[in-house]
Parts: C-alpha cells; structure tokens; sequence
C-alpha cells in the first residue's frame, strides 16, 4: 500500500475544516480554480525554499491554535484620524461598530453580500493577481485565502477619496480563524490610503488584491500588534499602471507568528512602488517579511526598507528580491533590510536577492545586523541620558528610514508615538 502524501493529506484536512462558501455567484469560477490549484500544489512545509526560516505548520493545521486575549487600556490606534471605518470581529463584519460604507469617491461593498451576484466590477480581479503572483513562486496560502475566504470588503475608488478607509480587526474569541480577502481597483487619476490595524483572530488568513490605474495613487499604512499569541498569514498583491504609485508600511509588534507576504508589478512606465515595515519582537515572537517586486516597465521605482528590533530570544526574518525584466530599462531598484539585536539570544534571518536581464539599471540591497552603537550610547550617557532611555532613543533613530516611507506627516507621529510606547513599556 502506498503511503499517503503528507503534503496532500494536511491540505485535505485544512479544506475539510474551512469549507467553500456557498452561493459564490461571480467568484465560484476563481473559487474554483483556487480549489484545483492548491490541491495540486499543497499547503507550505519547512523544506520549501521560502519556508526554510519559518515553520508553516500553526498556519495550515486544521485548527487554529488558541491564542489568550489581549487586555490593555492603550488608546485605540488612528483614533485621531478623521477616517471611515470599518469593522471587522474574528472575521465577521460588525455593522454596528462599522461607519456608512457610502463614502465620497468610493464603492464599498461586502465580498459576502456582493459575491452573491451574477455580475461584478471584481469579477476579474478577484483571485486575479493572487494567481498571478503564484510564479515563479508558490504562495498557496494565498490561493487557499481564494478559494475559502467568507468576507472582505470590495472597494472600487472612482475619485478622490476624502477620508482614509480604516479595517479595523478585533479579536474576541480565543479559537477564532478568520478568512478575509480585499480587493481595491483605482480607476486612472485616482487616490485613496488605507489602514489597517488590530489583531484580527486567534488565526488570520488575509489578502488583499489591489489594482492602481494609470496616475492613480495607493497608500497603505497598517499595524499589527497586542495579541502575544496570534498567528497571521497576510498577502499583498499589487499591479501598477504607468505612472501610478503605491506606498505600503507594516508596523508590527508582538505576536507568536506573523508571515506578510508582498507581491508587487510594476506594469507600466513610470510607475513608483514604495514597502516598507518595522518590526518589534519581544521573546516568543516571529516575524518573517517575503518581498517580490517584477519591473517589467520603463523608469520604474521601487524600494524596499525593513528594520526589525529584537530582544529576549525573539526572531526576525526577511526574503526580499527584485526582478528586473529584459524590457524594464531604466530600472531604479533600492532593497535594504537591517537588524538591531538588543541581546544575545536573538536572531535575524535575511535573503536578499536581485535578478536583473536589463542592462542600464541602477539596483541596490544589504542586509545588516548589528547590537546598540557603543559609542553613541556613551556620547548620549555621559550628557546625562539614563541608559535605558539613550538605547531607546537610539532604537527610534534605527528605525526612522522606514518610519519616514510614509507620507502622511500624520500617520507618521501616529506610527512613532505607537513605537515610542512600546519601548516605554519595556523598558528596563
């Protein structure tokens, strides 16, 4: 008798324990082929290529691991922003604690409600550049996010949006496993930022597809934090027409594993894509940052800027690359990922890569990990800085190149009072 494949036998018993949502309507063809899909290639193992740094194996068992609730008095975060938000708990919609989706410039809809129909504007996005994002490498989680997902928001953006458009997660039960997939489509000249921000679920599996028209504008500012013990899977597919521009920064803090995953084409001329994300990690915490960005467009921009801080055993990793197609001259491609190790016990795992067939490009990365700086510590020190806090102001300062790739000054000292606070805390 032959034994059964493990591979095979894990994703049956993870799709058992899911389902695919009835009534699909215009999904169930994506749905469909999602389904195939990842049955044919299987959910990730340790021993896949971009797996070795990170175990899969609490993100595609069939039942989420339980994860303790959260209990903090700290302000809500964007709770100055004059913002449109919408709520999601442990993966459901909350239309409560949800604002009136109609908003000015913007189409917002529910994938739950929406899918229900025959036809739709996201017809052909929806799985679209999810699938498109599988070569040449494999994001199964991503197609399995398809296939399952139950809701999400649809949001088509038609002018200027006036306010930012807030997801906003909150986690209630400790078993919970939330599926969630967004899609966005920017018509031409058009802008909007999204934000994000809360711990979702005990488990979370989240896409979001969005598809900038030529001249339009996305930027993307989310948070992930609080819960010690979650566990989320997040993917960002993004498609670039010419001269259109993305801005994406994660911030992310606490947490027993989060994997981001960021998949970027720049697909017409002049296009400018910007990711970037800090990362705080205090004892049992991994972080694992997967970067993919294709040029395949002239005189296109894209730049990558990550910095992990780490402490008390804690883990960071980064596997980032740039493809530079044979057509995409004029390349400007910057990659940069750094580690600060605030012990001895600490780890950063980094695999930049560039593949280039261009030949008039300009293209960077590095990778770096390195303790405190001696000698600034003591410069700071000997002027009358306690030590606790000198390392804390030094740590800031480490972070401040991704810190400054948002460009809302607002969201900025947003993002910096919420890293300041947790250092403050541990500090010793």
């Amino acid at each position: 008798m032959t034994a059964a494949n493990p591979r095979h036998s894990q994703t049956e018993a993870r799709l058992d324990a899911i389902g695919v949502p009835d009534g699909a309507g215009w999904t169930l063809a994506a749905r469909k082929d999602a389904l195939t899909r990842v049955r044919a290639a299987g959910l990730p193992q340790r021993r896949d290529e971009y797996w070795k740094f990170t175990r899969p194996d609490t993100l595609t068992q069939a039942e989420a691991p339980e994860a303790a609730l959260f209990v903090g008095d700290t302000r809500p975060v964007f709770d100055d922003v004059d913002r449109l938000k919408i709520v999601f708990v442990d993966g459901v919609f909350d239309p409560q604690a949800s604002d009136d989706l109609s908003a000015e410039g913007l189409t917002i809809e529910r994938l739950a409600q929406a899918g229900k129909a025959d036809i739709h504007w996201a017809k052909d996005l929806y799985g679209g550049l999810e699938q498109r994002g599988q070569d040449p490498v494999p994001r199964p989680l991503a197609t399995l996010n398809t296939a399952t997902a139950t809701d999400g928001v649809l949001i088509h953006v038609t002018g200027a949006a006036k306010r930012p458009v807030n997801l906003i997660y909150r986690h209630e039960s400790t078993t919970s496993d939330a599926m969630l997939h967004h899609v966005i489509k920017l018509d031409p000249g058009t802008e909007m930022t999204l934000l994000e921000n809360g711990p979702a679920a005990a488990r979370l599996n989240c896409v979001l597809e969005a598809d900038i028209g030529d001249g339009a504008s996305l930027n993307h500012v989310r948070t992930q934090g609080r819960d010690y013990q979650r566990r989320e899977a997040t993917h960002l597919f993004a498609r670039l027409g010419t001269e259109s521009r993305f801005k994406s920064f994660t911030m992310t803090a606490n947490g027993a594993m989060t994997r981001n995953e960021c998949v970027i084409e720049l697909t017409g001329d002049d296009a400018i894509a910007h990711v970037a994300g800090t990362s705080m990690g205090d004892g049992d915490f991994h972080d694992d940052d997967t970067v993919f960005v294709t040029h395949d467009a002239l005189r296109c921009e894209s730049r990558q800027v990550y910095k992990k801080v780490l402490r008390n055993g804690a883990t960071g990793v980064f596997q980032g690359k740039i493809l530079v197609k044979a057509d995409a001259q004029k390349t400007d491609g910057y990659q940069i990922s750094q580690s600060l190790l605030l012990d001895g016990d600490s780890q950063f795992l980094a695999k930049p890569e560039l593949e280039i067939y261009a030949d008039d490009v300009i293209c960077s990365h590095g990778s770096t990990s390195g303790a405190i700086d001696e000698d600034a510590l003591y410069y700071l020190r000997a002027r009358g800085v306690p030590k606790a806090l000198a390392t804390d102001l030094l740590t800031l300062a480490f972070l401040a190149e991704a810190v400054d790739e948002i460009e809302d000054e607002t969201l900025q000292d947003e993002i910096k009072m919420l890293l300041e606070g947790w250092l403050e805390r541990r500090r010793a």
